[in-house]
């Protein structure tokens, strides 16, 4: 999930990952990236993914590559109904056989009271050598509950139209603040289950991030 939003001068260390539930072979898998990133202003913060680790289903598990990733805020939180960002990305991939890829879409996030949903977008193109030319989208979903700033209980939904797969479950999200420092450490963990055969029947995440500046 990705959230519409830049602070300035915040800079992000972010580990996150997914690991599959599913009993059959050509369903199993698992990734981890982790990335740096920095609100340059009010409206551009670009990230740098300098480890991406995937296990595909029939696969070795392996380094992927790189990726380049600018959030851009489009509007004023509270300005509009809705809060509006565009994503932007290039990833380099160095497995054998993979071409590169942009990704871009965009980001939407309302907050009504304690609740909040978050609305990404997503077109994917692979470019380059080898490259197809079919662009795929996917779709995420995420309404959250704040009970307090460190606990937010949830929903996710995510859906692949190119691998007809859809999913949704539950979720929690939170923030702390650490005590001595200008940082903050925030968590969002969960399990979505497949709602089709097509889609793993679990799939587990988790992503942490230290903000700072």
């Amino acid at each position: 999930m990705y959230a519409p939003y830049v602070i300035e001068s915040q800079n992000e260390v972010e580990l996150r990952g997914y690991a599959y539930g599913d009993a059959r072979p050509d369903l199993k898998g698992s990734a981890a990236e982790l990335s740096v990133s920095h609100g340059v202003n009010s409206w551009w913060k670009p990230e740098l993914y300098l480890v991406e680790y995937q296990q595909s289903p029939g696969s070795h598990a392996g380094l992927q590559g790189y990726e380049f990733e600018n959030t851009f805020q489009l509007t004023a939180q509270g300005q509009y109904w809705a809060d509006a960002g565009f994503l932007a990305a290039f990833e380099h991939n160095t497995a054998a056989n993979t071409p590169n890829a942009v990704e871009f879409g965009p980001l939407l996030e309302k907050t009504s009271g304690r609740f909040a949903h978050v609305v990404n977008l997503i077109w994917e193109k692979q470019v380059g050598a080898g490259a197809g030319g079919n662009y795929e989208f996917r779709y995420s979903y995420s309404g959250t509950y704040s009970v307090s700033q460190a606990f937010r209980p949830g929903l996710e939904a995510y859906g692949r139209r190119a691998d007809h797969a859809y999913q949704a479950g539950p979720i929690a999200a939170g923030e702390w603040h650490l005590p001595g420092t200008n940082g903050n450490l925030e968590y969002r963990v969960g399990v979505v289950l497949g709602l089709n055969s097509d889609a793993p029947r679990q799939t587990w995440l988790a992503r942490f991030e230290y903000e700072f500046f």
